[in-house]
């Protein structure tokens, strides 16, 4: 412990405030951004349907072009955003958040419409790259499991208030009526900003020559690929569920209970977030990442044998505790390891990851339904859930025990 450790009047280390102002704006901006896209995500299709009678395979592009953007985007963001400067990559993209979310007004044929969509992808990512490298700073650091846990909280809860809410507006205002919500949420997301005062790194002449070239290591952290990885596996498992829930539940004609199980996931990660965000910061990330991941297996596994609503609930609930759980811890690993000057590149490299195993996860599930059905599926992704745990030690926490071991 150094001598400018802030300690109490006992002589003990002193715990840093999380809830600044800094991290109060810096969630509310996250959350709103995660709502306005939400609500567009859920109608997009839809719209393309009916405003321009698309064929399906265009309408889905609608809804994915905007990842897309996103995509590309991301790694080139995570280059600069040093140079640019945090601060002024968040007022970049939350302009032009509002600009495009105002230009869906304007699109009047598919072609409009889809290219609305990917350049809205690319703003808000930038958007997003700026809010997560900005955390960082704004969080003390033996409080980022915690804090993390508190920020994607917000995430969380916005994946059940935003498609509510853009279905219920898509029945009664029409597409235009979720537009201007959007644009009002943008707004004042805009207008938060300016009431950041984050701590920017300063980089060296060296620092900024990291960032030069078309080197990999310029667009991503090598330090946080293995978590990433990790990562990765869980996130291809749990696609299996936002992609083919709704099949399944047709399947084993539990289609009540399944309209209920993204409502028990969203209140099992509400209820749990602070208590497994304090365990991250007093316990260290194995005990996140072994625990939680086996809970996410478990889940997965129960799923695999539901046979009534009550079973499938069941498995929100366990899936609410365990995948809810990797959601923050991930994240929090790669900030916890990462220099401040390369959160960029390590932001950056964690949503790669991340986009790959939610990119390839359906058509890996799609594969595995066609040759042992749904339940055989199901189980399988439970098994490389297990096996994830095994790779991520491998790759990261076999390291935190031995530095443990040492100290």
């Amino acid at each position: 412990m150094t001598d400018s450790t802030p300690t109490s009047t006992a002589g003990a280390p002193a715990r840093h405030s999380l809830w600044t102002r800094d991290f109060l704006v810096i969630s509310s901006v996250g959350f709103l951004n995660s709502v306005c896209f939400l609500l567009l995500m859920i109608v997009i299709s839809k719209v393309a349907t009916d405003r321009f009678q698309v064929s399906p395979a265009v309408a889905g592009l609608a809804a994915s072009i905007f990842i897309i953007g996103a995509f590309v985007t991301r790694p080139f963001l995570g280059k600069w955003i040093n140079q640019i400067g945090w601060t002024r990559t968040l007022y970049l993209g939350s302009i032009f958040n509002l600009l495009l979310t105002l230009a869906y007004l304007g699109a009047n044929s598919s072609f409009l419409l889809l290219l609305v969509r990917f350049l809205h992808g690319a703003a808000q990512s930038a958007s997003a790259m700026a809010i997560n490298t900005m955390i960082a700073s704004a969080l003390p650091r033996e409080r980022y499991g915690e804090g993390i846990g508190y920020f994607t909280l917000g995430q969380t809860i916005s994946t059940a208030i935003g498609p509510f809410v853009g279905l219920m507006l898509i029945g009664h205002g029409g597409f235009d009526a979720i537009v201007i919500v959007c644009a009002v949420l943008s707004a004042v997301s805009l207008l938060l900003v300016p009431l950041l005062h984050v701590r920017e790194p300063r980089l060296t002449s060296e620092q900024l020559a990291e960032s030069k070239g078309l080197s990999l290591a310029s667009f991503m952290e090598r330090s946080a690929v293995p978590v990433a990885l990790a990562i990765m596996m869980t996130y291809l498992c749990y696609s299996s569920v936002s992609s083919f829930l709704a099949l399944y539940a047709e399947h084993i004609r539990v289609t009540t209970a399944a309209k209920a199980f993204f409502v028990v996931y969203a209140a099992v990660v509400f209820l749990s977030r602070p208590v497994t965000g304090k365990r991250f910061d007093t316990r260290g990330e194995n005990s996140v990442m072994y625990a939680f991941t086996a809970i996410f297996a478990l889940s997965l596994g129960v799923l695999a044998v539901a046979t009534h609503g009550a079973v499938l609930l069941l498995s929100a609930a366990i899936m609410g505790l365990g995948f809810g759980a990797l959601q923050f811890a991930g994240r929090a690993v790669i900030i916890k390891i990462t220099p401040l000057h390369r959160m960029g590149q390590a932001v950056s490299t964690f949503y790669i990851f991340g986009d790959i195993g939610l990119g390839i996860g359906p058509l890996v599930c799609g594969f595995l339904i066609s040759w042992i059905g749904y339940r055989g599926m199901y189980g399988a992704m439970a098994a490389l859930a297990a096996v994830s745990i095994a790779l991520y030690h491998v790759l990261h926490g076999k390291r935190v025990v031995k530095a443990s071991s040492e100290t």
